[in-house]
């Protein structure tokens, strides 16, 4: 038997946030009832597993504590530092934010959180949404019907470069620009676009455990008002024969813009982060996103395309799958342990956040993250996903 404020205490030193829908119950019970263990019947319903582990210390991240402590000490020693760059203004709304905003958000593939700074403010996802929309893509119509249409290579070019692969006159891949209004083709072809805008909608709200997102109207028309790259873009591949058959030039730009002025907060990314951990499975509601194979794929060409054309270095020293966008965006995958978001708005000049891209390597540095690391190296690193007595 446990107390139900006991209860309460376990779960949040385990990293379980009131907000959690699973536990919702537990957190707005005042009464100290005891609760029987493992069968918690009507306090936590489809999250009984996750609640007998975490009173065992069974779970993704067994000392939560300890790691958040760890993460939010490399959180501060770059806080206050300046390492260079500036707000994105080719899209002029982008412009308008505070350049010394930094948040960073933390989910465990068991729903574990943690929020650090401003994680708390929403941003403009950009490019940060191509691999949702690549998923989607790959959902509706299959990876092969995909990539008869995009790529899988690095372009090794900044990310609205005019280039095509030169043997398949396809743009190279899904994380740049031309391969993201590619994808954005292919979802939901020959709907009308408030359909299409909207099941793109319902699943980054699926891929945030049932939190809202939201939209940035003053960007999207800030954006399509200063588009003629991308326009150019288009119709390079429409000359080329890369779109299929039927595709309206316009109304996929103006999709692509939508889902590019999509806005969330740290918290929020970090969770859809942590579903692409989870194998496509949201941490927060057990609802299967998107299947295995799909966020497999996705998480290969993060790894190799994710960071513009920094993803051979970011590949090198982080070793992570990641999306960053010119907001300042990084949202970061540790496979089958979490995800992690981080919101810094100065960005270098590739188009990632320069705060990011520190602290990313000085979380590499300290966990045994990489997902190349040989087992040799991971003893001389702190690896949160064992205990203690155990390392």
């Amino acid at each position: 038997m446990y107390d139900l404020h006991e209860l309460q205490e376990r779960l949040v030193l385990s990293g379980f946030l009131p907000d959690d829908p699973r536990f919702q119950a537990i957190f707005a019970s005042s009464k100290p009832s005891p609760v029987e263990s493992p069968r918690l019947g009507k306090h936590v319903g489809h999250a009984e597993e996750v609640v007998d582990r975490a009173i065992h210390g069974n779970l993704a991240i067994p000392d939560f504590e300890s790691f958040k402590s760890g993460v939010e000490e490399i959180f501060e020693s770059v806080r206050n530092q300046e390492f260079g760059g500036h707000v994105a203004s080719y899209i002029p709304q982008l412009s308008n934010v505070n350049p010394y905003l930094f948040g960073v958000s933390f989910c465990s593939i068991d729903g574990q959180r943690f929020n650090l700074g401003d994680s708390n403010i929403e941003f403009c996802v950009q490019s940060c949404s191509k691999p949702i929309t690549y998923a989607i893509a790959l959902e509706e119509v299959g990876k092969d019907k995909v990539h008869s249409h995009v790529g899988k290579e690095p372009s090794g070019k900044s990310f609205n470069h005019m280039s095509l692969l030169p043997d398949k006159k396809l743009p190279h891949n899904p994380m740049i620009n031309a391969g993201a209004i590619m994808t954005s083709s292919l979802i939901q072809m020959g709907m009308p676009l408030y359909k299409r805008f909207g099941k793109v909608t319902d699943v980054w709200s699926s891929l945030f455990g049932g939190k809202k997102v939201s939209f940035n109207n003053g960007v999207y028309l800030s954006e399509k008002d200063t588009a003629d790259r991308n326009y150019a873009l288009a119709y390079m591949m429409k000359e080329a024969g890369a779109f299929p058959d039927g595709i309206n030039i316009t109304e996929t730009l103006e999709f692509y813009f939508q889902c590019c002025s999509l806005e969330a907060d740290t918290d929020k990314m970090a969770i859809l982060a942590a579903t692409f951990a989870n194998g496509g499975i949201c941490p927060l509601t057990n609802s299967t996103i998107f299947e295995a194979s799909t966020v497999r794929n996705c998480m290969s060409l993060m790894g190799s395309c994710g960071m513009y054309d920094y993803s051979g270095e970011w590949n090198f020293r982080v070793g992570l799958p990641a999306k960053s966008g010119v907001s300042g965006a990084i949202w970061v995958i540790v496979p089958n342990v979490g995800g992690f978001c981080l919101y810094s708005p100065k960005v270098d000049g590739l188009g990632n956040s320069c705060k990011g891209i520190e602290f990313f390597k000085r979380l590499s540095d300290r966990y045994a993250f990489h997902v190349l690391e040989p087992s040799r190296l991971r003893g001389l690193k702190l690896d949160p996903t064992v205990k203690e007595k155990q390392q």
